[in-house]
């Protein structure tokens, strides 16, 4: 993405700052043997720089008369453009972050406290779900400063990045879009190869499609999960014979340039929908269209997990089902939605949804005995009329699957 669009990320973040406040966010530790590996650098420090590359710092700083923002790189070094490939030099940097001031890491500690011994507080990045890999680094420098420095107030930098991140730029949802596009040729993939045969083998010919047509790394870890296993909201073995006469759920998605697809379709390994499948299957697909003509600014995603949990209570009464309302929950147990950007459950706070908020529409059915799990998802745009499907072109409709199969299967 072109480097104002970084620039409007940090102006994002230095006008949620107290003044005489800096924010230090760190890319990532050296660490991992896989591309993926790699790639996976702290989603907030891309969002302000655009930079992926191992060990950078970003420093933003804020008084009342000015702001500053500065990146610390590593310099060239032999041994580690052996092993590791050569660190971006300051050109590049600059390039992709519009960041002017570029300094080396060999300087940043005595840059940092010459702002701690003048400043009130510091932003930190500590996710505080879990101390993992990518907050090691910040977690360091906050037993660090409230030791040497007691006076300096440690404040969070989640809830700047979580206000900024949740409303996205054009630039931003162009990625998203080129994300969906890939994931929607690695389900085309799937949909050519159907048939009676491992889970694990289904989901191969996503992962080839995706990579074949430039994704940068996948949003998540597959889901193919065929039978009764689709019943499992979070199921990862994918190593199951998918039968004829089964369902095969898909939740999956690939990555471009950070920003993340979040897809989920159900298909019949046969080629076929039963009758009794069909029905099911129809009534999620129900579901998903509700949600996308009462998404809109003003409600938040209990609102519209509630159009859900509304429409099936009617719906599975019909069929016989379920008696009353208070057994959907039996067969629905998730939420139809959650934000979707750098990561694949973003950043985001329970409020009132806003125009350029993107996020996803999945209801689903899980019925156990009989061996079928539901799962519809799309990525959608809130706007200020409304809402619209940015994942429309993936084929959902129960005939036009069943085409599709017919028409593409090797």
């Amino acid at each position: 993405m072109n480097k104002e669009v970084f620039k409007k990320h940090r102006k994002a973040i230095l006008n949620q700052m107290e003044d005489n406040t800096v924010l230090m966010v760190v890319s990532r530790q050296m660490g991992g043997t896989t591309v993926e590996d790699k790639c996976n650098v702290n989603r907030n420090y891309y969002y302000v720089s655009g930079v992926i590359e191992f060990q950078n710092i970003v420093l933003l700083y804020k008084n009342k008369e000015q702001e500053k923002e500065m990146i610390f790189i590593n310099p060239y070094d032999e041994y580690r453009a052996k092993w590791f490939g050569a660190p971006k030099p300051k050109e590049e940097v600059l390039e992709l972050s519009g960041i002017e001031d570029i300094r080396y890491l060999s300087t940043f500690e005595s840059v940092l406290a010459s702002y701690l011994n003048e400043c009130k507080g510091i932003y930190l990045d500590i996710d505080r779900q879990g101390l993992d890999e990518d907050d090691n680094a910040s977690v360091s420098y906050s037993k660090k400063i409230a030791s040497k420095y007691p006076f300096v107030q440690i404040l969070d930098a989640q809830k700047l990045f979580r206000n900024a991140r949740m409303v996205k730029e054009e630039e931003e949802i162009e990625e998203m879009k080129k994300a969906i596009s890939i994931t929607r040729k690695g389900i085309e993939a799937i949909l050519s190869n159907i048939g009676e045969m491992y889970e694990y083998q289904l989901e191969s010919y996503f992962d080839q499609a995706i990579k074949y047509h430039g994704a940068t790394g996948y949003a998540f870890t597959t889901i193919a999960a065929s039978g009764v296993n689709g019943t499992c909201l979070h199921y990862s073995k994918n190593d199951s014979l998918a039968k004829n006469g089964d369902l095969i759920l898909f939740d999956l998605g690939a990555s471009c340039n950070m920003y993340c697809a979040d897809i989920s379709r159900t298909f019949p390994i046969s080629g076929k929908f039963s009758e009794r499948q069909k029905l099911f299957y129809n009534i999620v697909l129900g579901a998903q269209k509700k949600v996308l003509a009462t998404a809109r600014p003003g409600l938040t995603t209990r609102d519209l997990n509630n159009v859900v949990i509304e429409y099936y209570a009617e719906e599975l009464k019909k069929i016989g089902l379920i008696k009353d309302a208070s057994e959907v929950s039996k067969y629905y147990y998730h939420g139809v939605s959650h934000h979707i950007g750098l990561e694949v459950h973003d950043l985001s706070v329970i409020e009132p949804l806003k125009a350029g908020e993107i996020i996803s529409n999945e209801p689903g059915l899980y019925i156990k005995e009989e061996g079928i799990g539901i799962r519809i998802e799309d990525d959608i745009l809130i706007t200020e009329n409304g809402a619209i499907c940015l994942s429309q072109e993936i084929l959902k409709e129960v005939d036009d699957i069943e085409k599709f199969i017919e028409e593409h299967r090797k």
